[in-house]
């Protein structure tokens, strides 16, 4: 009898469902009788308290155009795993000793970047794990593609669309804020799909006063109108070349909720039109997944099937075209010369530098 634990950590986003859908269809076709999956509730936090639940397969029918997540989420920070809370609980303790209570011999973990670094550490533990890599960023380090992402851009890009036909109307300037802190894909896309005027990317430090000399060009050349998609994350050249604790404290005394009011506030003295902000927020992580994520969360699943059939240890990322990645290893392939030698070059996190790992655009 295989004994499989599914837990979902983090933000949520569309394709989780259709992700532990796909687990668990291809070990009940796989194991049949012989697997039960056991569904860990609200992430992280379940699996430290012995919070889960045997699943049966009807669990897992009618979810594959669900959004969210039927298991529930929660954020725990990878940098206080290690550290024990004031209530004297030993999470990482407490994970392995769950793990062993209910018997698994593996934990498949849908997650972004945290959590990955989450199912390392148990990795490191002596436990084994196949993690999905889930993010509307699409910077998860070692994967092509994230499931959500598409769906998050298919959003932004109708907000965009929306909002053109009122900027049109109006003669306005609308500054729409896109979800993506340290990345710059979502953003991206949607401003290419949605037509704006200027994209705003946290790698690409911006220049208020050149961002307001394209939207007077467009002024003079008769454009009533301008669309700015101005990703979260987006800092000006000056913040660029803060030193990561100046920035932080900056950005911690800064008057606005967010950096698009503030770039709306800059433009207010520089250029000639009316403007209004637009934050779509969390409607880009909510609703059903896209066919492209359907699609692509199914065959993550099926994937992470294949190292449990195999009986393979350690933490290991599913991949649908079938290559698995063990963390801080990527396998190389003969048509891509020299990935090794890139995925080893490290980010440096601070403002304005480009995440190599993150495959920033």
């Amino acid at each position: 009898m295989k004994r499989i634990g599914i837990l979902t950590s983090g933000g949520d986003c569309q394709g989780l469902n259709a992700s532990i859908r796909g687990v668990a269809k291809s070990l009940y076709e796989e194991f049949g009788n012989d697997v039960e999956i056991y569904g860990i509730k609200d992430g992280y936090k379940g699996l430290i308290f012995g919070e889960y639940k045997l699943m049966k397969p009807e669990d897992f029918s009618g979810i594959l155009t669900l959004g969210g997540t039927i298991l529930g989420t929660s954020r725990q920070p990878f940098k206080l795993m290690r550290v024990i809370d004031e209530n004297s609980v030993d999470k990482v303790k407490n994970m392995k000793d769950n793990y062993k209570k209910m018997k698994l011999d593996c934990l498949v973990i849908l997650g972004g970047n945290g959590t990955q670094k989450t199912a390392n550490l148990l990795r490191e533990e002596g436990l084994n794990v196949v993690s999905l890599p889930k993010t509307i960023d699409n910077d998860v380090w070692g994967t092509d593609m994230t499931f959500g992402f598409h769906s998050s851009v298919e959003i932004a890009t109708n907000v965009l669309d929306c909002i053109h036909t009122t900027a049109t109307s109006h003669g306005r300037l609308f500054c729409v804020e896109i979800m993506g802190h340290k990345v710059g894909w979502l953003p991206l896309y949607a401003g290419i799909a949605g037509g704006a005027d200027v994209i705003l990317l946290p790698e690409i430090p911006y220049d208020i006063d050149k961002i307001a000399k394209t939207l007077d060009n467009r002024i003079a050349n008769g454009k009533k109108f301008s669309i700015l998609a101005v990703a979260e994350g987006a800092l000006s050249k000056e913040e660029a070349a803060m030193k990561k604790k100046d920035f932080k404290k900056a950005r911690a005394e800064m008057k606005y909720p967010s950096i698009v009011y503030r770039l709306a506030d800059e433009l207010a003295s520089r250029v000639d039109n009316e403007i209004r902000v637009c934050v779509p927020g969390h409607f880009q992580r909510g609703g059903s997944p896209c066919a492209y994520d359907r699609v692509l969360s199914t065959r993550f699943g099926a994937a992470a099937a294949k190292p449990i059939r195999a009986s393979r240890s350690g933490s290991r990322k599913a991949h649908p075209r079938e290559e698995l990645r063990q963390h801080g290893r990527p396998c190389q392939r003969q048509d891509r010369p020299g990935a090794a030698q890139r995925g080893r070059r490290q980010a440096e996190n601070r403002p304005g530098r480009l995440r190599r790992n993150s495959r920033s655009p």
